[in-house]
């Protein structure tokens, strides 16, 4: 076993979808929040979970644009497939497979979860092997030992790159092991374990089979490190399976800042600050229309600043904030409202914080 780059723990080699989606690489696409099965640590929310609605990343999806504008939005060097479980709208997500390798290529890494069940076509899985799946990640449920490694048979079958992925849930690593062995024998080629994280979806569910947040995390459940670590002993020792564990932690170091970086690096205006988490920062002053051209007016003559730095939009005066906290040292903000603020970089572009300048 060894530590890679984001301090997760790696059997071998890491999953190729793995490592793109660490560095904040992949465009995570929400197929359809309909799923099967009830797990009782699912952490979606309560506005997805069980409706059929489509998202990429943070944005709704009404139309092919809408996808691959997001795409193009965090300049995405592949995709992941999630829900719910996109294989009860198989239709929905052919299509967007097809789309996404058409218009970046078969170089385009896309990754799909699903579950073992009846859904699991041999014509729906030889259909995602024809359109250029890179990697099949199932879920199953605890205990349902058959049903993956015939799932796993299945999809090997038609020659797709299937693995496992899991949530360490403590109490079980003994069926986890059994399940390593079993899909090994059947042709799966990787198992990712999840850390198992608590947050105000499944709370309830978790602690009332006595789970508790681990000491030091806002979400990391106490005994699922123990139990990702303890199985991937197992794998190293006596299996020939990748195998990665990826701790709840590098979820928001490394996954989802990296994607706000790359998008923010894109989206940013020429008086707007990327900062480490992924931010656009800026300065904006509020007022009167009349008194705020007056201080573009005075921002471009005074203080030289070129027309890119000095934008009037609906919010406001929008410059930079050195220019702006310059231009309060020199009294030219009196009677005006001005604050720094930062926003995500997403299609609506969230406000995060706005603090007096």
């Amino acid at each position: 076993m060894r530590r890679d780059w984001v301090d997760s723990v790696v059997v071998r080699g890491l999953p190729e979808g793995c490592e793109l989606c660490m560095k904040g690489m992949k465009l995570v696409v929400f197929v359809t929040g309909l799923c099967a099965r009830s797990c009782f640590y699912c952490p979606l929310s309560r506005t997805r979970r069980g409706r059929d609605v489509v998202y990429a990343n943070e944005r709704p999806v009404a139309s092919d644009e809408d996808l691959l504008r997001e795409a193009e939005a965090m300049d995405a060097r592949g995709a992941g497939f999630t829900g719910g479980d996109p294989l009860l709208k198989p239709e929905r997500t052919l299509h967007f497979l097809k789309l996404l390798k058409h218009s970046y290529g078969e170089g385009f890494h896309v990754h799909l979860y699903t579950t073992p069940g009846r859904h699991l076509k041999k014509e729906v899985l030889r259909a995602l092997a024809k359109a250029g799946l890179d990697e099949l990640r199932l879920h199953p449920e605890l205990g349902d030992l058959d049903g993956c490694v015939k799932a796993v048979r299945a999809a090997s079958d038609e020659g797709l790159t299937v693995g496992v992925e899991i949530p360490a849930v403590p109490g079980h690593l003994d069926f986890f092991k059994r399940l390593a062995e079993a899909v090994e024998g059947e042709g799966a080629t990787f198992m990712t374990v999840n850390e198992l994280e608590m947050n105000e979806e499944n709370a309830f569910q978790l602690r009332a089979r006595g789970f508790k947040i681990k000491q030091g995390s806002l979400s990391a459940v106490e005994g699922s490190e123990e139990v990702a670590l303890g199985l991937l002993s197992f794998i190293e020792e006596l299996l020939s399976l990748n195998a990665h564990y990826c701790p709840a932690r590098v979820k928001d170091a490394y996954q989802y800042r990296g994607r706000l970086r790359r998008m923010a690096l894109r989206a940013a205006r020429p008086y707007e600050e990327v900062t480490e988490d992924g931010l656009l920062r800026k300065g904006v002053v509020k007022g009167p229309s009349k008194a705020l051209r007056k201080l573009a007016s005075w921002l471009r003559g005074e203080l030289g600043l070129p027309a890119s730095l000095v934008h009037l939009g609906k919010d406001g005066l929008e410059s930079t904030v050195e220019a702006l906290a310059t231009a309060k040292r020199m009294g030219a903000l009196k009677g005006l409202e001005a604050c720094v603020v930062e926003e995500y970089p997403v299609f609506n572009r969230r406000r995060c914080s706005e603090t007096p300048l």
